[in-house]
Order: structure tokens, then C-alpha cells, then sequence
């Protein structure tokens, strides 16, 4: 059935047009989404991003770290008391020569 003015007055036609615009506006719905995530998976990183993933891997990592630092410390400790024990007998013994040297 067409009216006078030539426009299709047929009500299943008018179903038709209405799907046809929910299919457009669902594919631009998906199509901006699509958009979006690439987006946002392809966007630059800051000079920050590195600095702050290391402090979190630093955070997540403390006990290790506190571990590491407790060994390295004692280490330390016996460093230091061994090169003690070898500056007193290198005194000993620069007085010793010093001594058979008539000095």
C-alpha cells in the first residue's frame, strides 16, 4: 500500500527500519568498544611506569630484601672484626721490627 505521496505506508516495513537502526546503532556500539580497548592497550607508558612498577616489586619482595640486608650486615660484622685482628697484628709486628731495627 503506498499513499499519494509515493511513501510505503506498509506497517511491516516500518518494523524492518526500526531493526535495521537498532543493528546500526548495536554495530557502532561495538565498533567504538573495539576502539577503546585497542586504545588503551596501545597507549605510551609515562617515565613514570618504570619507577613504579620496581617500587612494587621492591614492596612485594621486603622480607626477601630484609633477609638479604640481615646476611650482608653479619657478613659486615665479620669483616670488620677480622680486619681488626689483622691491623692490631700488623702493629705487633711493625713494633717488633721496630724494636730489632734499634729504633
Amino acid at each position: 500500500m503506498t499513499s499519494e505521496l509515493g511513501n510505503n505506508t506498509n506497517p511491516g516495513n516500518h518494523a524492518r527500519e526500526g531493526s535495521n537502526a537498532n543493528l546500526l546503532l548495536i554495530g557502532v556500539g561495538v565498533g567504538a568498544a573495539i576502539g577503546v580497548a585497542v586504545a588503551l592497550t596501545r597507549r605510551k607508558r609515562d617515565r613514570w611506569y618504570a619507577a613504579k612498577q620496581v617500587t612494587r616489586r621492591v614492596a612485594d619482595r621486603t622480607g626477601d630484601l630484609a633477609a638479604a640486608s640481615k646476611d650482608i650486615v653479619g657478613s659486615l660484622k665479620i669483616i670488620y672484626n677480622e680486619s681488626c685482628k689483622v691491623v692490631e697484628e700488623a702493629s705487633e709486628l711493625w713494633s717488633r721490627g721496630r724494636k730489632l731495627a734499634g729504633v
